[in-house]
């Protein structure tokens, strides 16, 4: 983990809140990611967690709050928009699809960067084959990068479930994000695909990307992470560093438990 706390700011949201019917899933949150960071959100289940990364990448409209990416207002209106503004997000429940390649998964994630529009694709203009074979290039080298080069024609549902979690970071990559947002990537991976799923965000961080990582594996997230927030029920009860967090007694009570906190 480097010093990251002077780095320009990626993200900012400020003072958002969300209401489903009579339950207050977020009140007044907000946070602050900057450039090169690894940011953990985490908090028991039920604290808004979930909620907030959705309303953060266009899922859920908010009933409240501002947003700006890279110093520039955004509205997180539909995830299409938030992916064009520069922040591409993985899911809990993996979404690839499934009878593609993994080669044209990673293509499809990059054609939201590429201009030719339909019409070039039905009349298979010049421009439109160059970019096509620039976008499998690049696909490929995305592939590679997560370590899974040598199965770039395999069909994505063939792939084991810790190949299928790094070909859906390589998609995300593949939107050339400001920020890229994880959501519970190491959930129900086993102990080995942990150590590679660290090794991976470490690389990307260490590559200059900006990540905010969403994780019920705390052991994970205070390993990576340079700041984390705390979430109780959709209130933010505490954020700083890992170290930090660990100590605070909300934290303790509410989350980790008393035997985490020496750790």
């Amino acid at each position: 983990m480097t010093d990251t706390q002077t780095a320009p700011e990626v993200l900012k949201v400020t003072n958002v809140s969300k209401r489903f019917g009579g339950l207050q899933a977020l009140s007044g949150v907000g946070i602050t990611i900057r450039k090169g960071q690894v940011f953990g959100l985490i908090g028991p289940n039920g604290a808004g967690k979930t909620t907030f990364f959705n309303v953060i990448t266009g899922l859920y409209t908010p009933d409240s709050g501002t947003f700006e990416l890279g110093g520039k207002p955004y509205q997180p209106t539909a995830v299409h928009e938030v992916a064009k503004t520069g922040i591409a997000r993985t899911f809990q429940n993996i979404r690839l699809f499934g009878e593609m390649t993994a080669l044209e998964n990673v293509m499809v994630g990059r054609h939201v960067r590429t201009g030719s529009g339909i019409l070039g694709a039905i009349l298979r203009t010049p421009s439109f084959l160059r970019e096509e074979a620039e976008i499998r290039d690049r696909a490929q080298e995305l592939l590679d990068y997560v370590g899974i080069g040598n199965m770039s024609q395999l069909r994505a549902r063939t792939l084991s479930y810790g190949d299928q979690r790094r070909l859906e970071i390589a998609r995300a990559l593949a939107t050339d994000p400001h920020l890229i947002a994880l959501d519970e990537p190491a959930a129900g991976m086993n102990g080995t695909e942990k150590v590679v799923l660290r090794e991976l965000i470490d690389r990307i961080r260490n590559d200059g990307r900006t990540i905010l990582l969403i994780e019920h594996d705390v052991k994970l997230v205070m390993g990576l992470c340079d700041r984390v927030t705390v979430l109780d029920y959709g209130k933010q009860i505490v954020e700083g560093t890992p170290a930090e967090v660990q100590r605070n007694e909300q934290v303790i009570e509410a989350y980790l438990g008393a035997g985490h906190a020496a750790h």
